[in-house]
């Protein structure tokens, strides 16, 4: 099911072509919130600096899973409904987390700006995407944590911030749950900058060309082959989810 976000109301879809620890990113997601509000009254509410008013909503978006480094599990999973503890129809970050792990990597807008957990660009708004639809082409550096968890198959795409049309209430009363305070505010940012909007597992796939139909899910051994991943919609997809469909592409090369 989508997360924290009406069934339908917001898709994506996401290709990683892999080349080494060189990893392609073609994504578009749509539906998601679009702007930050621009009255004084609803700012303060939600511990939102005047300086962002109107500004593109920022969609921070991380590859999530493992990390024996960090001393953090994560099963590999989209959370259910199951995961809102309290209750209260919001599934958090922090509720979340055992379900996707900590941050692996971040895609952010930035060079560099790749960081994970422990690295000020995880929840930097600022080299974030933004807009209610975005379109992200980048190529980036992937650490080893993010390496090993799509090796396994516990590497999961996270895309937060909750459109304020149609977010769970309490995302606009309750804190965020990550320690998030934006540059300039005196408290930390409403929940609905942090939670999860859209959310899938990468599932790895070899063939050596792409089918015009299902995805091959067999590993064959070759000399050049491509590794395809999808991320399909379903109870627990990346609304990326309902009928969207993310690809990774795995490119080896081997010298005769």
């Amino acid at each position: 099911m989508p997360l924290n976000t009406p069934s339908g109301a917001a898709s994506g879809t996401i290709t990683v072509t892999l080349n080494g620890n060189q990893a392609t990113i073609s994504e578009h997601v749509s539906g998601l919130a679009t702007k930050l509000p621009t009255d004084k009254k609803t700012l303060d509410a939600l511990g939102i600096p005047a300086a962002f008013a109107g500004a593109p909503f920022p969609h921070v978006q991380h590859i999530h899973g493992p990390d024996a480094a960090l001393g953090a599990g994560g099963a590999g999973t989209c959370p259910t409904s199951a995961a809102d503890s309290n209750h209260d129809g919001l599934i958090t970050t922090g509720e979340a987390g055992d379900n996707y792990g900590p941050i692996l990597s971040t895609l952010s807008t930035a060079p560099g700006g790749t960081g994970d957990e422990k690295s000020a660009d995880a929840t930097n708004v600022k080299i974030a995407p933004g807009g209610g639809s975005f379109t992200y082409n980048r190529t980036i550096t992937l650490s080893s944590a993010s390496q090993a968890a799509i090796t396994s198959g516990k590497a999961v795409i996270v895309v937060h911030g909750l459109n304020p049309a149609n977010a769970p209430k309490a995302s606009l009363t309750v804190p965020n749950d990550v320690g998030l305070t934006l540059p300039g505010a005196s408290k930390p940012v409403a929940a609905i900058a942090t939670s999860p909007a859209l959310c899938g597992v990468l599932q790895a796939s070899q063939m050596s060309t792409m089918p015009g139909g299902g995805v091959n899910t067999g590993f064959a051994s070759t000399k050049s082959t491509t590794n395809t991943t999808a991320m399909a919609g379903g109870a627990a997809a990346i609304a990326l989810g309902g009928a969207g469909v993310v690809l990774m592409r795995r490119r080896k090369h081997t010298t005769v």
